[in-house]
């Protein structure tokens, strides 16, 4: 007996039946709206992802990210600048001050030596004179028989000065030397002045190198105006020295 097929049945569609098959459900598919719910999410994932703007937006911030380091590169680089600068400054003004403060020490060691030098200075009493009448020189004048001093050649009224640093210890009448004046030199010695017509200085009163003490005359026992000008070694009368000597001893040329 032969066995016959039913048309259609137990077959394997051919490819005109698959491709309208499929047809057709994309069809029915279409219709129901899934298609249309797919298509802009998972059937255009690519060219989806491309019209969506992210990759220039990552792009974008990439840019920003290295400009914002380049800033701060920047920011760091002029802080650090403005820092050496600062320091260099400091450093700048240190040096000036240093400077300054080693011109002022030494116009200050300039000054103390300057002023050392004239309060060491010593001067001729009678400035632009000579000797007129020399030191022990003999003659009934004097009651010792001596000359214990030397007379300086001056007018009455001329300005009589300190021969140098000292203290006044005594300033007015003298007996036989007239009104005069005693210093205490700062080296321990005496000098005297004497037959003054006037006294500018008290007792106590420090004296500098030529400084102006009195003014010469013809007081006490004398026959005419000049500077009696005597050199002891203590305040006691008969301790006296040369007073050239002296004088020469400490620079003043006579």
């Amino acid at each position: 007996m032969a066995f016959t097929r039913v048309t259609g049945k137990h077959r394997r569609p051919g490819r005109m039946h698959r491709g309208t098959a499929r047809a057709a459900g994309v069809a029915a598919l279409t219709t129901t709206g899934v298609v249309g719910s797919l298509a802009p999410s998972a059937l255009a994932a690519g060219p989806a992802a491309q019209q969506t703007g992210l990759t220039p937006v990552v792009a974008l911030g990439d840019e920003a990210a290295a400009q914002v380091e380049a800033q701060a590169a920047a920011q760091h680089e002029a802080a650090r600048e403005a820092a050496r600068a600062a320091a260099r400054e400091a450093a700048e003004e240190a040096a000036r001050e240093r400077a300054a403060e080693a011109a002022r020490e030494a116009e200050e060691r300039a000054a103390r030596e300057a002023e050392r030098k004239r309060l060491n200075t010593f001067v001729s009493p009678i400035a632009g004179s000579y000797v007129s009448t020399g030191y022990l020189s003999g003659g009934a004048v004097w009651s010792s028989g001596s000359h214990t001093g030397v007379d300086f050649h001056a007018a009455s009224g001329t300005p009589v000065l300190s021969v140098g640093l000292g203290t006044v210890v005594e300033a007015g009448w003298g007996g036989a030397y007239g009104n005069q004046v005693v210093i205490k030199m700062h080296d321990g010695t005496y000098t005297q002045y004497g037959h003054l017509s006037a006294v500018v200085v008290s007792v106590g009163q420090q004296v500098t190198p030529g400084q102006r003490i009195g003014v010469s005359g013809a007081t006490g026992n004398v026959t005419g105006a000049h500077l009696h000008f005597e050199v002891r070694t203590t305040a006691e009368y008969g301790s006296d020295i040369d007073p050239v000597a002296y004088l020469r001893a400490h620079g003043v040329n006579l």
